[in-house]
């Protein structure tokens, strides 16, 4: 327990960071995926593509919204375990 606590104060760990491992399924996905969007902006106007990119940043807003509240209620939780075995 001390070990983390010192490592949260020297800055070791960030709260904000995580370090997710990709598998080789979350990568094939991702790379049918861009394979798909050069397919069909390939096949767009001028103008389709730069809405489609519009499209592209907001669903990009909406995920970090979302990533956010997961945080937060991650955060949440963590401090009422602590309180909890604090308690006890």
């Amino acid at each position: 327990m001390k070990n983390i606590l010192d490592d949260l104060y020297n800055g070791k760990i960030s709260a904000w960071e995580r370090r997710r491992i990709k598998t080789a399924e979350e990568n094939a996905i991702n790379r049918k995926i861009e394979d798909e969007k050069r397919y069909f902006l390939g096949k767009m106007s001028l103008d389709d593509v730069q809405r489609f990119q519009t499209l592209e940043n907001l669903y990009t807003q909406a995920h970090e919204f979302s990533e956010v509240d997961v945080f937060h209620y991650g955060f949440k939780l963590g401090i009422m375990l602590m309180c909890a075995v604090v308690n006890d």
